[in-house]
């Protein structure tokens, strides 16, 4: 792991951890645009697909991919769906609880960016159905400082519990 001139590791970690913390709250209680907010108009966010039961999709062009958004467009796109209720896949919207832990730094080379690798849990409860289930795995984000401010440039979420009984969306993992 580099450190960032000037800037303690330790504190740098601290920073990602309530980044992140603050990215979930945000997606549990649906405040879109706070979560919209955290992301850089190019974020790549991405959740591959298992090929076998070792290896995952390594092109979201060319290979399947759970979900793939090349911008925040598609997001918002995404979330403009959500909000209209005319989207059958998620009404009811899923209430959903996010844990994270085992935040690391990987790598903080540059002094605008941070690599970060985080485990997760995340339950969900699907009122449609009546059914909760519970999705684990562990994301990768890159963060981009702009301005004073910290932004996810990218997001890759690798889902390990891929057997999915209903749909799955962006903030249900």
């Amino acid at each position: 792991m580099s450190a960032i001139s000037n800037e303690d590791p330790r504190e740098l970690l601290a920073t990602a951890s309530e980044f992140l913390q603050r990215e979930v709250v945000y997606l549990d209680e649906r405040r879109w645009d706070e979560w919209l907010a955290l992301l850089a108009p190019d974020v790549e966010y991405w959740m591959p697909a298992w090929k076998t039961e070792d290896t995952m999709t390594a092109d979201p062009q060319r290979e399947v991919s759970h979900f793939y958004y090349a911008s925040r467009a598609g997001v918002e796109d995404r979330i403009l769906r959500i909000r209209s209720r005319r989207s059958p896949a998620s009404t009811p919207l899923p209430r959903t609880t996010h844990l994270i832990g085992n935040v690391q730094l990987v790598d903080s080379g540059a002094h605008d960016r941070m690599r970060l690798r985080s485990s997760w849990v995340c339950h969900v409860f699907f009122p449609r159905s009546k059914e909760s289930h519970a999705f684990f795995g562990h994301t990768e984000h890159t963060l981009a400082r702009r301005d004073d401010s910290w932004l996810i440039a990218r997001k890759k979420i690798v889902l390990q519990n891929e057997y999915i009984p209903t749909m799955l969306d962006f903030y249900c993992v």
